[in-house]
């Protein structure tokens, strides 16, 4: 058994379970029933989720790695003799141990919520991953929360317990585990022996370790075991606690159970599940670490400190939660608040935010973000394009942290190409630059889309000292658009799937709003008037349209009945630069309602599929009607049940070429997603206010005695 100790977490039960805690008669799904519930989302080697249609079956199902590998992870509990399987017990014959009943399942933009059935007691669990983009030591944590709330107990002798198995590692068999105990702290490290640094395997990180952790708080003891799964779990229902041996090999688990004796009314108690990297990204030859290792250089201290601040954390994302859903709904509505919510933890979850592994410079902050369910590019340009709206809404800082690896770059001069790199490494976490100049070449769409990005970013934060210190790089794009951005080579746009195309009306916008964007930025009006000159030429003058102004062309001249979803019209929006008359947008408003497919408007007349963040960019462009259309189509998507992936950003829309609609294609988890905040985005940046407390710093844990309300922030002596 392990000595004790306090988390000082025990006083915020009520308030969660009056918060989360419901009953019904049967399962039901709040707000709505997405197709995979995001449990541990934090970056690229840290995303587990629960699919949808697994969740009736809650007690038997394991969650999945966000490519599709399936995880061991379980949650049982165990009253007054007799063991419920809560999570994760494929094998469950109802003989020792019995399945509880799931009533309910709920997301929000942190936080995804079970509330079970056991016997006699109701059982919450509560998977919480924090989204703190300006506090970036909590952010950089590589760790997420299950807490598990035990209610209806009316002095019932109550034990939780749960493990995680060697599949987290990414190589079961080549697993190794150590465990370690620090002043009440309990975590287990698996690793896999023999990897090399940065090894991946179908997309899972080697080179880390898994962890699993917990400490026992002022009402419980906490015991731990590792073995067969067998072994253990029959130990934990038997026994009601766990015998400290251990032993190891592959599918072997490791497990910790909390002993909450009897409990009158409710309780709850914390694990910490996570996976973590000491090199985490290799810059430019360089090893990045993860932010938070400048305070906490230690997997012990990071954890510790991790649960000391499990009630601040919590207090953060009930106001996330709830500012997201209020200002998302008076943005576009209440579907427009689900969308958004089950966006939210999938784009930071494709993020390391990093300082040198060497000196921990704080001031030398980095953000690497992952192109998933794609070859794993570095940085992406057109990654970041797409999801900066979440950043301009949260905090638009993480614009310049995802832009300045490559930025550097460029500024080293390794870079010789006239065109903006399309990427800072072909594959995560190398970023390394392409000195081969082989980067894929996207040059008006990745060129406008830099512009653009930088411009957004000074617009936000209302300065240009970052960008002014790159200024020549961006005016060397600015010409290249100048020069290129009527007259188009064939070449790929961001929708690479596609195929590339000359004179491809949307990237020919790109570049009319990416040489204004540069000419606003500096306040430069020759750029400003070629921009206006560039977009007269494709809409007053006609390239791009057809004869009547109907619409946009795919390419120009002389393709009347083609079309594309000329989504790069959003930034000219944002940012109020009036590059297009209001007579260019009247008319996407009006033809859009026109083409619409089942479950939205493809990307263009030669597909079937569409692209929800460059629909809701488009949506922004829109008159209201018009947007919500947009609006429903991508919520319809959503929550049509026929798909269980995390939230897709490409998915069939039309029956037109014999394929069914509403079912995804390729596309899993993508950060992406961030761009389906474009109509929030259009409140102004920081339109949710202060989520965050001071950058850099960390929020200071309560102390043990602490009582605080998660809802009203005070202590409870003040209520």
């Amino acid at each position: 058994m392990l000595g004790l100790g306090s988390l000082g977490v025990g006083s915020l039960f009520a308030s969660l379970l009056q918060l989360f805690g419901r009953e019904s008669s049967s399962i039901t799904h709040h707000p709505v029933l997405p197709p995979s519930y995001p449990l541990a989302v934090r970056n690229p080697y840290l995303s587990a989720w629960m699919p949808s249609d697994q969740v009736p079956q809650l007690p038997f199902s394991e969650p999945q790695f966000w490519a599709g590998q399936k995880l061991g992870w379980s949650v049982i509990i165990r009253v007054n003799g007799q063991a419920y399987s809560l999570m994760g017990m494929p094998d469950t014959d109802g003989k020792f141990i019995r399945p509880a009943e799931v009533r309910r399942a709920e997301f929000t933009a942190t936080h995804t919520i079970f509330d079970l059935v056991a016997g006699p007691v109701a059982v919450t669990l509560d998977f919480l991953s924090p989204v703190s983009p300006s506090d970036y030591l909590r952010q950089s944590l590589p760790f997420s929360y299950l807490t598990v709330l035990v209610s209806g107990s009316h002095g019932y002798d109550i034990q939780v317990y749960s493990d995680i198995d060697a599949r987290w590692t990414g190589r079961e068999s080549r697993s190794e585990c150590e465990f370690e105990e620090n002043d009440g702290l309990a975590f287990y490290s698996l690793t896999v022996g023999d990897a090399t640094l940065y090894e991946e395997a179908d997309d899972m990180a080697l080179w880390g370790s898994a962890i699993f952790a917990s400490r026992p708080s002022n009402f419980t003891t906490l015991s731990a075991h590792s073995g067969s799964p067998e072994d253990v779990r029959r130990n934990f229902i038997e026994e009601g606690k766990l015998s400290g041996e251990g032993s190891w090999s592959g599918g072997n688990v490791v497990a910790l159970a909390h002993d909450l004796g009897e409990v009158t009314g409710g309780l709850s108690v914390n694990f910490a599940v996570g996976y973590e990297r000491e090199a985490a990204i290799n810059y430019l030859g360089q090893p990045y670490t993860g932010y938070y290792r400048a305070k906490y250089p230690t997997t012990s201290s990071a954890l510790s400190f991790f649960l000391d601040d499990y009630a601040n954390a919590l207090l953060e994302s009930l106001k996330l939660d709830q500012e997201l859903t209020t200002s998302s709904a008076a943005a576009a509505g209440s579907k427009y608040a689900d969308i958004l919510a089950l966006s939210t933890r999938q784009v930071y979850g494709g993020i390391d935010l990093t300082i040198p592994n060497g000196s921990l410079d704080t001031d030398d902050v980095l953000a690497f973000i992952k192109e998933l369910s794609s070859d794993g590019n570095v940085n992406t340009i057109d990654v970041i394009m797409p999801a900066f709206p979440i950043f301009y809404v949260m905090d638009p800082d993480y614009i310049r942290l995802l832009l300045e690896p490559a930025m550097k770059y460029l500024a080293a001069g390794r870079w010789h190409l006239p065109y903006t790199i399309h990427d800072i490494g072909t594959h995560y976490p190398h970023a390394i630059g392409h000195d081969d100049q082989k980067a894929e070449p996207m040059p008006i769409e990745e060129s406008g889309n830099l512009l653009i990005l930088a411009a957004t970013y000074s617009h936000a934060i209302g300065d240009t000292n970052w960008t002014s210190r790159y200024t020549n790089i961006f005016r060397g794009y600015a010409d290249y658009l100048v020069e290129n951005g009527i007259d188009i080579a064939n070449q790929l746009s961001s929708n690479d799937a596609a195929g590339p195309l000359t004179n491809e009306t949307n990237l020919a916008i790109k570049a009319a709003v990416g040489i204004k964007a540069f000419g606003q930025m500096r306040g430069e009006n020759y750029y400003s008037l070629i921009g206006d000159e560039h977009a007269s030429i494709i809409f007053q003058q006609g390239l791009g349209t057809d004869l009547n102004q109907t619409h946009f062309e795919l390419q120009y001249p002389d393709w009347p009945e083609t079309w594309k979803t000329p989504y790069n019209m959003f930034p000219d929006v944002l940012l109020g630069l009036k590059t297009f008359p209001d007579a260019a947008y009247r008319m996407g408003s009006d033809f859009f309602r026109t083409v619409r497919g089942d479950y939205g408007v493809p990307l263009d007349n030669r597909q079937d599929w569409a692209k929800s963040d460059w629909n809701m960019w488009l949506a922004g462009t829109f008159e209201t009607s018009t947007r919500d259309e947009f609006v429903e189509d991508l919520w319809a998507f959503m929550t049509n049940g026929k798909h269980n992936w995390p939230f897709s950003d490409r998915y069939v829309a039309s029956s037109e070429h014999g394929n069914e609609p509403g079912v995804p294609i390729l596309c899993r988890a993508r950060p992406t997603v961030g761009g389906h905040f474009a109509l929030l985005a259009l409140a102004g940046p920081r339109s949710m206010g202060s989520i965050s407390c001071c950058r850099g710093v960390g929020s200071e844990s309560l102390g043990h005695g602490d009582k605080l309300h998660p809802l009203t922030g005070k202590h409870t002596e003040e209520l």
